[in-house]
């Protein structure tokens, strides 16, 4: 499809990146194997020496994979993609490749719990500074920046209470600062967002979560330029091998496919329980971008296509330990809910950030954040909107 970028989304998200072998399948070949033969020496010199062209040995390049890495590039508009082993794999393979010991990164506060642990406690290790920022707060980005800032991570909409920063406005930051600009487009995924249209340099992606969208294997992914992808990022992965697995890489394949149906069911479904906990008389908010009265509600309509498929809500409660109470028993009433950590499933989860998610952080990092005890987090699935609510109904009617 080498002109693929003239196709819809829908059609590349089916058809992107297919390479057929010698037996020309239909479906994408999955090539388990960890290593590939040549037909001389000499080929196997030249093919090492530019082994981001070729097939060699399958930590750093496998046909499978490849599949996977142009059909993500096409669907983020990006001109390459490197796969990883996880989310975190992938924002450790970027802040490594393009880092270095003395350089400063501004963040977003608002990030996932691994996400803050690891930049506060990991690259720090390694001369790496970090400064968090609120993220919709433009003159806190601006103010953060030092002579020696050279990269800028966000995550929009973010984990878990769905803040909306201005991707274009930040990037502009980061541009004037020559700072790389990262954004984790975990929540949206392209299907609702695409971060590099609006300037971001590098798109970052949990591939666990909506790529492969039924819980099934882990995965990460970098997007961007080739001159970043593929003459930063690569040589790190290749040597580090934080590699994605051949097998993984054809399940995500096949989560692709039904990505942009998912996504628009499941956002159609959070959108109507988002309406119905707000009128909640035992909630005490809900966090939202689809609804107008989310702080960043004008944003996310411009810069999403609808308000994506996961929402937090805050119980009532008098005190700390009344609203984790209150806050666990909504948890435990759920039959068909999913009580886990993960995300972006077909089937709805539900889970305690403060204890799970964000229970590694320390509770003043979780303050910072606005992770109450009282804070559930719905990532909501593809069953009957009726049988969900019902579902939550249980345990906000006690």
């Amino acid at each position: 499809m080498d002109d693929s970028p003239n196709f819809d989304f829908d059609t590349l998200a089916v058809r992107a990146g297919t390479a057929r072998s010698d037996f020309n399948e239909h479906s994408e070949a999955i090539f388990l194997t960890s290593s590939f033969v040549f037909a001389s020496a000499a080929e196997a010199a030249e093919r090492f020496k530019n082994s981001e062209d070729y097939f060699t040995y399958s930590r750093f390049s496998n046909p499978t994979v490849a599949m996977f890495q142009d059909r993500l590039a096409a669907l983020e508009g990006g001109e390459a993609c490197i796969a990883t082993a996880s989310g975190m794999a992938a924002i450790m393979s970027v802040v490594m490749s393009t880092l270095q010991a003395g350089d400063h990164l501004v963040s977003s506060r608002a990030l996932f719990g691994s996400t803050l642990g690891m930049f506060s406690q990991i690259f720090s290790r390694f001369g790496i500074t970090t400064t968090f920022v609120d993220p919709s707060d433009l003159d806190a980005w601006q103010r953060a920046v030092r002579p020696e800032t050279k990269m800028f991570f966000l995550e929009t909409p973010s984990n878990p209470l769905t803040e909306v920063s201005d991707i274009e406005a930040i990037s502009g930051i980061a541009r004037a600062a020559n700072a790389l600009f990262v954004v984790d487009n975990c929540f949206c995924s392209p299907a609702l967002q695409q971060p590099l249209k609006l300037g971001a340099d590098i798109v970052m992606h949990s591939a666990t979560k909506f790529l492969d969208g039924q819980g099934r294997v882990l995965g990460g992914a970098l997007v961007g330029s080739k001159k970043i992808i593929i003459e930063q990022v690569f040589p790190f992965v290749r040597s580090a091998g934080p590699t994605l697995s051949a097998f993984n890489a054809w399940v995500l394949l096949k989560g692709l496919e039904t990505l942009s149906l998912r996504v628009e069911k499941q956002s159609a479904n959070a959108l109507e329980i988002a309406r119905w906990l707000e009128a909640h008389p035992a909630v005490g908010r809900v966090f939202y971008p689809g609804l107008e009265s989310h702080p960043q509600h004008a944003l996310a309509m411009r810069q999403q296509k609808s308000g994506g498929a996961i929402l937090s809500f805050e119980l009532k409660g008098d005190t700390p330990e009344q609203m984790r109470a209150n806050a666990w028993r909504v948890i435990d009433g759920t039959k068909i809910c999913s009580i886990t950590g993960n995300l972006g499933d077909t089937r709805t989860t539900i889970t305690h950030p403060a204890t799970t998610t964000h229970g590694r952080i320390t509770p003043e990092a979780r303050a910072a954040a606005g992770i109450t005890e009282g804070l559930i987090r719905l990532a909501v699935g593809l069953e009957h909107v009726g049988d969900i609510r019902a579902d939550l109904q249980r345990g906000l009617q006690g």
